[in-house]
């Protein structure tokens, strides 16, 4: 019992370091084609938990801990959707804990999607009682795959970023979820602009619970030239959406053939899809 019991504790202390996470390899991963589209999704997952109204924050937050019998059903599902894009971010994934019955969520999204690249991203290792996750999907093999830590006064936030291209002029995908604290959000975006500042072709992707107009006009992606979904993009609450909460910016050398927000409600917030047309030349690259 105490062995156990220590065990626990030390996975929680363990938060503190450099916990990582893990990925499937790229050995079996498809080379990045000169494809001219490509399909984006970001989707907070509320690790499989169904919520469709704001009590079940309360009766269903036990989910949140424990395992429950419908939170692979409710990961098929969410799977069926994925097969659908050709790069995914996920934020509030499971690595593998009690809560998820030891399955690493973003593993078996990837292989239920067959999608053939996966990382998770490991941001606070709480050991057996939960794995907080950011989780990449790829149909492309990237030409590298890094993590971050983001800044904030509690630690447990990330991002993941992953080039694709040629490494003298990338595609940089940026994969994040962001405090709640405008404060922590300050830093964090002013972080996330200091990686980006020197690429053209940028993605950024994720649950940044902010509005557009705050992020890209009061935080330090002033200084960027992003391109925001319409303020109408509203993904949160998934069964009454009023607040854009989730994005996904894109540099204006990436065009925008379609975008919006999915209607998908198998989390408490509703996956945002776009696909992109690779800037005009960068095709003859390859």
């Amino acid at each position: 019992m105490y062995k156990r019991f220590r065990k626990q504790v030390d996975g929680i202390i363990s938060a503190r370091g450099e916990s990582k996470g893990s990925s499937s390899g790229l050995e079996h991963v498809p080379a990045f084609e000169p494809q001219r589209h490509i399909r984006l999704l970001t989707f907070n997952i509320q690790v499989g938990i169904s919520t469709s109204s704001y009590r079940h924050y309360l009766t269903r937050s036990w989910q949140h801990f424990l395992p429950h019998r419908n939170r692979i059903q409710n990961l098929d599902r969410i799977a069926t959707l994925l097969r659908n894009y050709d790069v995914i971010a996920l934020q509030e994934c499971d690595g593998g804990s009690l809560r998820s019955g030891y399955i690493n969520q973003v593993q078996y999204l990837a292989e239920a999607a067959g999608i053939p690249y996966w990382h998770q991203q490991l941001n606070r290792n709480l050991g057996q009682i939960a794995q907080h996750s950011n989780g990449l999907l790829s149909r492309f093999r990237p030409l590298d795959v890094k993590e971050y830590k983001l800044p904030g006064r509690v630690p447990g936030r990330g991002a993941i970023v992953a080039r694709y291209g040629t490494k003298e002029d990338p595609l940089v995908l940026v994969i994040m979820h962001l405090s709640l604290s405008k404060s922590a959000q300050q830093r964090q975006l002013g972080f996330i602009s200091e990686l980006i500042s020197k690429y053209r072709h940028v993605v950024l992707m994720g649950d940044m619970n902010a509005h557009a107009e705050q992020l890209l006009t009061q935080t330090p992606l002033k200084e960027t030239d992003l391109v925001p979904l319409p303020d109408t993009a509203h993904s949160f609450p998934s069964w009454r959406p009023e607040k854009a909460l989730d994005h996904i910016l894109v540099s204006p050398s990436l065009e925008i053939r379609n975008s919006g927000v999915v209607s998908y409600p198998m989390s408490d917030h509703l996956p945002i899809a776009m696909d992109i047309a690779l800037p005009d030349g960068y095709l003859e690259k390859f």
